[in-house]
């Protein structure tokens, strides 16, 4: 059974394509998420310095000590969050 699809309809889903169509498109998601990334990296450097570790030098092994393992999590979640302003444009 097909369904009718009313005039009044199809004209109103036609001006919306028309008007969506002149709304200008946004590209500084890019620039967002480098400024969210440069951010993280200002936060998780501190964090390596007052366990007195060197950030970018220790790996998150079996041997990493557990304020390097407490700054690696923070860090993948700010990068994580940042991840949304990738996603989403930006006016």
């Amino acid at each position: 059974m097909k369904m009718a699809v009313s005039s009044k309809l199809r004209m109103l889903v036609l001006s919306l394509l028309l008007v969506a169509s002149f709304i200008p498109d946004s590209e500084a998601g890019l620039v967002a998420y480098g400024i969210c990334q440069a951010g993280c990296a200002k936060v998780v450097v501190p964090c390596y310095s007052g366990a007195g570790l060197v950030f970018g030098t220790v790996t998150a092994g079996v041997g990493a000590p557990a304020a390097a393992i407490a700054c690696n999590a923070g860090f993948g979640a700010c990068y994580a969050s940042c991840a949304a302003l990738l996603l989403a444009p930006t006016p």
